[in-house]
């Protein structure tokens, strides 16, 4: 199968529009029409149903979308593992959420390029159920997440602990009174959502809601809110007086675990790769 068709098929989906995926693709509209008629006619199903400004994917269409995922993400990987240049005597494929990249892994990251210099690196952000079907499907090296994967088929290792910070603008009173008036909740997982249930009741006024931390950090400062943030991200805001930390509401605590495939040939180097990580001071 062509995978230029698959590519189409994605970005379609991604859009939800054959107009916008054929400025992405640098493709004509009716190019991209023809292609995903061309895909439905070679699989003999519809992939999309199509209706006046929403494009949505039939049930054949949703069973399509991991097969094409995988498909494309191994071709990548093929091409990236051909291409490693003769100092480079491994790729590691490794994964996390936008917010974790932001606030915790990028600094480390670069700090483990110069340290493993003979590793060929591709950095993904994805969500949390990508991620482990990812690593089920060997797409994906190693992940970094807050709550760890339940399966006997991947092996878990706590790696960090993240210190999650009630911050509230420096204009505001620093009490938990004054943060349930104008809140910014960020999402940080299944076990922060209990905790902070504890703290913050349902009274309290959210304002934005958001599963970024870039985000959240921006809209308290912009709108002299509150939030819980990692301690990573906020330090120089409160050494500037722009945040204060507030002193009647408790720091929440939460475990950041690596997870790779029990039966992954490279688990040595993996092992390896995380001992370095463990031990980045940044």
């Amino acid at each position: 199968m062509d995978t230029e068709l698959l590519k189409t098929f994605l970005e379609v989906h991604r859009t939800r529009h054959f107009g916008k995926a054929a400025e992405n693709l640098f493709l004509t509209q009716s190019a991209v029409s023809f292609r995903i008629r061309q895909l439905e006619q070679h699989l003999g199903v519809t992939l999309f149903s199509r209706y006046r400004n929403n494009i949505q994917l039939t049930t054949a269409g949703e069973r399509l979308l991991p097969h094409a995922e995988t498909m494309m993400i191994t071709l990548l990987r093929a091409r990236q593992d051909v291409a490693i240049t003769a100092d480079q005597q491994h790729q590691l494929v490794i994964a996390s959420t936008a917010t974790l990249w932001d606030c915790y892994l990028l600094a480390r990251f670069t700090a483990m390029q110069q340290q493993l210099p003979a590793i060929s690196w591709r950095a993904e952000s994805m969500e949390r159920e990508s991620m482990i079907r990812g690593l089920l499907e060997r797409q994906l090296d190693l992940v970094l997440l807050f709550d760890p994967p339940k399966t006997d088929d991947l092996l878990v290792e706590h790696q960090a602990e993240l210190q999650l910070l009630p911050v509230i603008h420096a204009n505001s009173a620093p009490s938990k009174a004054a943060m349930q008036t104008n809140y910014v909740l960020m999402d940080w997982g299944t076990a922060f959502q209990i905790k902070h249930a504890d703290i913050l009741h349902e009274e309290t006024r959210v304002t934005v809601r958001t599963n970024h931390a870039g985000i959240a950090l921006a809209s308290v400062l912009q709108q002299k809110g509150a939030a819980y943030l990692p301690e990573t991200m906020v330090a120089s805001h409160l050494q500037q007086g722009l945040l204060q930390q507030v002193a009647d509401a408790p720091v929440i605590r939460r475990n950041l675990y690596a997870a790779y495939l029990k039966t992954a040939d490279n688990r040595e180097h993996l092992t390896n790769t995380l001992a370095h990580f463990r031990a980045v001071k940044v």
